[in-house]
């Protein structure tokens, strides 16, 4: 009897926590793509200082699953430095040290063309 009173009051509160987080993440990425949006494309010298990819494990009921999520960091004439999330293509094709015109948009890559 206790424990169906603990778990009629605790799956409730879990449940409200787990669709706030899928509120939040809703709510962050459209912010994100707002903000992107109203921001110029800006074409700008760089130099490219590194690049790292993330690697996502998933785990689900019978199996698991893996995503891999790519970054470039761009360095601009001033010394400022830039993360970006890029395509695996776009990550294929860039190399360390490689000089050219990155254009990006807020937080999004857009192009990187080789001088």
């Amino acid at each position: 009897m206790y424990m169906f009173n603990l778990f009629s009051f605790i799956f409730p509160i879990f449940f409200i926590v787990f669709i706030g987080f899928f509120i939040f993440a809703i709510v962050k990425n459209i912010k994100e793509w707002s903000y992107n949006n109203k921001q110029p494309i800006t074409p700008v010298e760089a130099t490219i200082v590194s690049r790292r990819s993330s690697v996502s494990h998933h785990h689900h009921e019978n199996h698991m699953s893996t995503s891999t999520t790519y970054y470039a960091t761009f360095e601009f004439i001033n010394g400022e430095r830039l993360e970006l999330r890029v395509s695996g293509r776009e990550y294929g094709l860039l190399a360390e040290g490689d000089r050219g015109i990155l254009s990006f948009q807020g937080t999004r890559f857009i192009d990187f063309k080789r001088k």
